[in-house]
């Protein structure tokens, strides 16, 4: 799946003592009811946003991600992502730019997860 629009919000990497790496994004798209959609980085995908800055459109190609979690008093929780593994500056359509290109996560990508 793919995701195009501007970056609204570029957030600080976070880093985490197991070594895990996220960043965000929010990028907004540009339909007649735009949307502001929150989109996380990992691992190595953070380097993916060294060179975007806010108000850059962009062409994101995302995964959608599930996850089941349990709490400690024994309630199932479900969590959704966005996760972004390759963009594409889209400023003019003859001449796209490929910021990176990576192949698409694996199920290893997320033993590192800090919940």
């Amino acid at each position: 799946m793919e995701i195009i629009g501007r970056i609204k919000k570029l957030f600080e990497i976070q880093k985490f003592g197991s070594g895990f790496r996220k960043r965000e994004i929010v990028l907004t798209t540009e339909e007649p009811y735009s949307q502001n959609i929150l989109i996380e980085f990992i691992q190595d995908k953070v380097d993916l946003l060294e060179n975007v800055k806010t108000k850059d459109k962009i062409k994101v190609f995302i995964n959608i991600r599930g996850r089941e979690w349990t709490n400690p008093e024994g309630i199932t929780k479900y969590f959704n992502s966005i996760q972004g593994w390759k963009i594409e500056d889209t400023y003019t359509e003859t001449s796209k730019k490929t910021s990176a290109i990576s192949p698409s996560l694996s199920s290893d990508d997320f033993d590192d997860l800090p919940f």
